[in-house]
């Protein structure tokens, strides 16, 4: 017997119900890897982010999200080269999908036991996602805006349902809008950590203190 199609699973109708001591024997899922691309790029790299925002209450399987996140990667590293973009995918699957197997072959309805003693055994796994969520993020270069959306909107077909790309308004994957950023790292309030950034503490000793050192209070 193989999958049952997604449909099958398309909408959240149950409980979470996640993997447990008590829930065992769960498939693994099929997204294994979710940061691609450019991952360690510096924060001051890639300015520009768009993300895909689920626009619907629903589950999506564990093979969508990969199905996306390589249609997404395929598409950028022909487009703008390996290291020119970060994609994160932000939507993890806990959530254990059941299916109550039943016998197909001929005779079948000697042998099978019908409803009885239905309850399934897990298939594979979802995210529950709801309206307004984030599933994924791209960050890159302001020019290669174009490429991104479009790589977006290629992987969103994906996914059942309708999800919407928006533009973000900050500055990579930090929360501070882009003139705020460039204002606090011109400042010294804000330092480089890798791709995000840190706030510099007003605590502790002076010697040790970056904003000290930069001449500020």
């Amino acid at each position: 017997m193989g999958r049952r199609p997604a449909r099958c699973y398309r909408y959240q109708k149950n409980k979470p119900y996640i993997k447990s001591r008590y829930c065992r024997g769960v498939p693994d899922s099929k997204i294994r890897i979710y940061d691609v691309g450019n991952k360690k790029a510096p924060v001051d790299l890639f300015p520009f982010v768009a993300h895909l925002v689920c626009d619907e209450k629903q589950q999506i399987s564990s093979e969508a999200l990969e199905a996306c996140r390589v249609c997404i990667n395929k598409y950028l590293v022909k487009m703008v080269g390996k290291d020119a973009y970060h994609i994160r995918m932000r939507a993890h699957p806990f959530h254990v999908l059941r299916a109550n197997k039943m016998l197909s072959c001929a005779g079948a309805d000697r042998l099978s036991s019908g409803m009885r003693h239905s309850y399934g055994k897990p298939i594979g796994v979802a995210a529950r996602v709801d309206i307004g969520q984030i599933l994924l993020s791209v960050r890159g270069k302001d020019a290669s805006e174009p490429h991104i959306i479009e790589a977006i909107r290629r992987g969103k077909f994906k996914f059942a349902g309708r999800q919407k790309i928006l533009k973000s308004l900050k500055w990579g994957f930090t929360k501070y809008p882009r003139e705020e950023y460039v204002t606090l790292r011109k400042a010294g309030v804000l330092a480089a950590d890798g791709n995000i950034v840190k706030v510099n503490s007003r605590r502790g000793l002076l010697e040790n203190s970056a904003l000290y050192q930069n001449g500020q209070e």
